[in-house]
């Protein structure tokens, strides 16, 4: 059984940082697809960024230059580093992971239906 959990966030002023961390235990080989969603009220779950097993990464247009997406293989560890936030960021951030049979990682890296084992969230608020 895989399993994805979740830690860091809480509340931040506009301009600050947060680091969100994810690790995986189970069955799941080291290739797997990681992404991060995240949910706000009213909205439906967006993407944020996504990351392959050797590292490449990419992200929304939202957050690209101030978001960064990590990922320690050797721990099953992965993190998102999001700076200079803003009050929009505000939001519950899940982590994801995909199989192997997933890859290649960057095809539909946006899509939901994309990654099998998700995270339980955790709450980023974002002050102004």
């Amino acid at each position: 059984q895989v399993q994805l959990a979740n830690s860091g966030g809480g509340s931040v002023q506009a301009g600050g940082s947060q680091r969100l961390s994810c690790t995986i235990s189970g069955h799941i080989t080291r290739s797997y697809c990681m992404g991060w969603f995240r949910l706000a009220p009213g909205q439906e779950r967006e993407v944020v960024a996504g990351i392959d097993s050797d590292g490449t990464t990419t992200y929304s247009d939202s957050v690209k230059g101030r978001f960064t997406v990590s990922r320690d293989n050797a721990q099953n560890t992965t993190f998102l580093e999001m700076d200079s936030l803003e009050p929009g960021d505000t939001a519950m951030y899940y982590c994801t992971a995909a199989s192997a049979s997933a890859r290649p990682c960057a095809d539909r890296w946006y899509a939901q239906s994309k990654y099998t084992y998700w995270g339980q969230g955790t709450q980023v608020t974002v002050s102004s």
